[in-house]
């Protein structure tokens, strides 16, 4: 969107979920950038995108990369989060296909996959 609207660029920076369409490249140096190519070899990373296959959460697809850049933040965060914190977590990020409760489920389901914070 060009306008940290929907949440699909999310991006971590130095651990922290952002949104890279409005981030200037000028604001990242000595920073550690995180991308969705690299979260899964991250062990909260691969527990969030196992479950994300697991229980086929995706339809479209273009918002699930900051999904799960998002989710991964979270179960960082808290590892056994609430469903406030979930939603509380979540809301910046839109899916127009309206996936929201397997993207609810699949959080839940890393976060007991996932065990400790890592």
């Amino acid at each position: 969107c060009g306008m940290a609207l929907c949440g699909a660029c999310t991006v971590h920076i130095d651990g922290q979920p952002t949104r890279s369409c409005v981030t200037p490249i000028s604001a990242l140096a000595n920073k550690k950038v995180v991308t969705i190519e690299a979260i899964g070899t991250d062990k909260v990373g691969k527990a969030v995108q196992a479950a994300w296959v697991e229980l086929g959460v995706p339809q479209c697809g273009y918002c699930q990369g900051g999904q799960i850049m998002t989710a991964t933040a979270l179960l960082k965060q808290k590892p056994r989060p609430t469903d406030a914190d979930i939603d509380e977590a979540m809301a910046g990020n839109i899916c127009r296909c309206g996936t929201y409760t397997r993207i609810r489920a699949a959080i839940k389901q890393a976060a007991g996959q996932q065990g400790a914070k890592s």
